[in-house]
């Protein structure tokens, strides 16, 4: 017989969630389609409907635009619509956005229908860590690993199938076959909606027999605060940034630094795909090791020294040891799901996590999309790789002084005050 003394967890944690947790991992699946999906058949989209070389750029810009921008106002949306009936109109906008664009035979419908499919991810990255920590406060660290890898799939899966089945049906197959992706996740959030009250009344059931250490759905704070006094906020929104503008550089130019420094073309883009799978361990396991940290500044800077490490090798020796260098870039991205855990371990409720999550998520990519430009300006400028690759670590000075902010224990909540009596 148990001791009385012992907290008592739910016998079948997962009851009632199936739905949400299918759904969770389907919207993660569709967040970076949109994106991969192009890059690999750039050139026959080019060669029909008449892209520029300078459009062309523009496709590489507007993932980061769009992720800003719309991830800004998708917590006002999701006050006013919910996060459900959000994720669901995010998901269709993002396969209304594939679809039509597949079909065009214009440069300025292709470029505007692409702002639409991302618009629906862009979305899709904000509400995700408000909906795990509406429906899994209990299993955060979990949960979050699991759609942060199914992120990395989301990456690597269009970028492996685009180019055979462009061959065997035509790009414009190519394209709109992942429409079916962002379909298929608005369904789960349909169930969802329906059975919305059953489903928050199992939930709360699960909850009252979790430990009591498990962060309660509700709290006596307000759910609404001004995000963007919070040092907290801040702190978040520069490690966020800095990180993805270390990742998103490295992936614009590490195969060139690679070439420039001897290695092959076919060598360089292969090391790139390796660099990208290499995002997979941390994925993982880092939001679980942070969910069970008070402080989780130690793991935030491992792997900037991972980067830091990798960053030397290229200045120092870029023809070699190129496996170490990309072993150890490739883990440097893994601050990413650090950050997506803590936006729901340094919020009380799924509103201030929505909140904390646009405001990470849109000064964030607005900040990280200057990363490959200026490495770029940086490199015309001096005609070696040097001032680039300086440029990056000062970046990475940056994210660890902000990380001691966004790492250190306190919540979004606390700053907004407690919440008025009715």
């Amino acid at each position: 017989m148990p001791s009385a003394s012992a907290p008592v967890g739910p016998a079948a944690p997962w009851r009632g969630r199936r739905v949400v947790l299918l759904g969770v991992v389907l919207v993660a699946l569709n967040l970076r389609i949109a994106v991969a999906s192009v890059s690999p058949i750039l050139d026959l989209v080019r060669a029909d409907v008449a892209l520029s070389a300078t459009e062309a750029g523009l496709l590489g810009t507007i993932p980061v635009v769009s992720f800003a921008a719309f991830g800004s106002v998708t917590p006002l949306l999701a006050r006013r619509i919910g996060l459900e009936p959000l994720l669901v109109l995010a998901m269709l906008l993002s396969a209304t956005g594939e679809v039509v664009r597949s079909g065009t035979s214009t440069s300025t419908g292709f470029l505007a229908w692409s702002v639409i499919a991302l618009a629906g991810m862009g979305m899709g990255n904000v509400l995700l860590p408000p909906v795990v920590k509406r429906y899994f406060p209990d299993r955060i660290g979990v949960v979050t690993s699991v759609y942060s890898v199914t992120m990395t799939f989301s990456t690597a899966l269009p970028a492996l199938l685009a180019v055979p089945v462009a061959e065997r049906l035509g790009w414009r197959a190519s394209l709109s076959v992942w429409s079916a992706v962002g379909v298929v996740a608005a369904l789960p959030w349909l169930v969802v909606i329906v059975r919305s009250a059953a489903a928050r009344a199992e939930l709360g059931g699960l909850l009252r027999r979790a430990p009591a250490t498990t962060p309660a759905l509700t709290s006596r704070h307000r759910s609404g605060g001004r995000v963007w006094r919070s040092p907290l906020a801040w702190g978040m929104a520069l490690t966020f940034a800095m990180n993805s503008l270390d990742s998103y550089a490295m992936f614009a130019w590490l195969p060139q630094i690679l070439v420039d420094g001897g290695t092959s073309p076919h060598a360089a883009g292969v090391w790139l795909s390796v660099f990208a799978i290499l995002g997979l361990p941390p994925a993982l396991v880092a939001p679980i090791a942070a969910s069970r940290m008070r402080n989780p500044i130690g793991l935030v800077v491992f792997f900037v020294a991972c980067f830091m490490a990798s960053y030397l090798g290229l200045l120092l020796a870029p023809g070699g040891p190129v496996w170490l260098w990309i072993l150890l870039g490739g883990f440097g991205p893994g601050a990413f799901p650090v950050l997506l855990a803590l936006i729901n371990l340094r919020t009380r409720t799924s509103a201030g996590a929505a909140s904390l999550s646009g405001f990470t998520q849109g000064v964030g990519y607005a900040i990280a999309g200057t990363g490959p430009l200026l490495m770029g300006v940086l490199y015309d400028a001096t005609g070696t790789w040097t001032a680039s690759l300086l440029f990056l670590m000062g970046t990475l000075v940056v994210l660890v002084v902000a990380a001691t902010v966004a790492c250190r224990p306190g919540m979004l909540e606390d700053s907004w005050g407690p919440r008025a009596r009715g």
